[in-house]
């Protein structure tokens, strides 16, 4: 049996990929800062603080696995585009890296972003795009990206870098776009939006943890692009999640003002992806009912906490 290594296992995308790693063999170590809350019979849990560097060296001696996917970052919603914290997570990471080689590691996949991209030139090609991050963030993951792939190089290791997109989906944090209109609709309120007519690749967290299971089982290697290769407006987004209500006289668009500087467009180029034999299971549609679905379910939750 193969036997992998997820960091970040119970956040937005780890939690989703359990399922599909269990479904496919493998022995899985799940890695997480505190004791997870999540349902996923069948994998090994282990509580540990990767930026502590000899909780990692206990961690890797203790399993010796072959493959890692390395979800785990700084992602603070309100703060994680700017956070020095950024660079604690390239440290960590790289420390990371020699001890899953000392310790058997072969096969490398991490969790990058769209935000290594020059967002000016709009549609986001592996090969083709410059890379020109704007942010801390962006320029955290794009550094890193390059140092372990010359790592790879050095000691023969495969390393496989996913660029996220935009997600969305259950579990989401509740002040990103697609939760903050479902819940601000779901109290009865009035959505309030910017005007709407950004264009964004939107993929349902589920379909982005399908694409990270395809790269942990397939040999591929370098960047490659998770997203769906549509491009949908936030306003078409918007009004996908007010039709779950009937309630599109409840969005305000216009409300909120625009980030100085934001971009028109960012779409992903999937096409690598697909030549590796992954397909969706969403269309934005499907995608945009489930999640509301799921966060009717949860209405109680929010509704005494605010």
């Amino acid at each position: 049996m193969k036997k992998i290594i997820v960091t970040g296992a119970s956040g937005f995308i780890g939690r989703n990929i359990l399922p599909i790693l269990l479904r496919n063999g493998w022995e899985i170590h799940a890695v997480c800062f505190r004791t997870p809350a999540v349902e996923a019979p069948g994998v090994i849990w282990h509580a540990v603080d990767l930026l502590d560097r000899q909780n990692t060296i206990d961690l890797f001696t203790s399993v010796h696995a072959e493959y890692l996917l390395h979800l785990a970052w700084y992602v603070e919603p309100a703060t994680y585009w700017s956070s020095p914290e950024n660079f604690r997570w390239v440290r960590a990471t790289l420390e990371m890296m020699d001890v899953f080689r000392e310790t058997g590691g072969k096969h490398l996949v991490v969790a990058g972003t769209c935000a290594e991209y020059d967002w000016n030139y709009g549609f986001c090609s592996e090969n083709v795009t410059p890379l020109a991050p704007a942010t801390i963030y962006g320029k955290c993951k794009h550094g890193l990206r390059q140092l372990l792939e010359a790592y790879g190089e050095a000691y023969g290791m495969r390393v496989a870098w996913g660029r996220i997109f935009y997600l969305y989906g259950p579990y989401e944090a509740p002040s990103r776009l697609v939760p903050s209109v479902t819940r601000a609709l779901l109290k009865g309120e009035n959505a309030l939006c910017s005007h709407g007519n950004q264009i964004r690749d939107f993929m349902h967290v589920a379909d982005a943890a399908s694409a990270f299971a395809c790269l942990v089982e397939s040999d591929v290697a370098g960047a490659i692009n998770i997203g769906s290769g549509e491009p949908v407006t936030l306003r078409q987004v918007v009004d996908a999640i007010a039709g779950e209500f009937g309630a599109a006289h409840r969005v305000l668009f216009g409300a909120l003002p625009s980030p100085p500087g934001e971009p028109p467009f960012i779409v992903a180029d999937n096409r690598r992806l697909l030549e590796y034999g992954w397909t969706p299971a969403y269309d934005l549609a499907a995608g945009i009912a489930e999640t509301v679905a799921w966060w009717r379910s949860q209405a109680n939750t929010f509704t005494e906490t605010g």
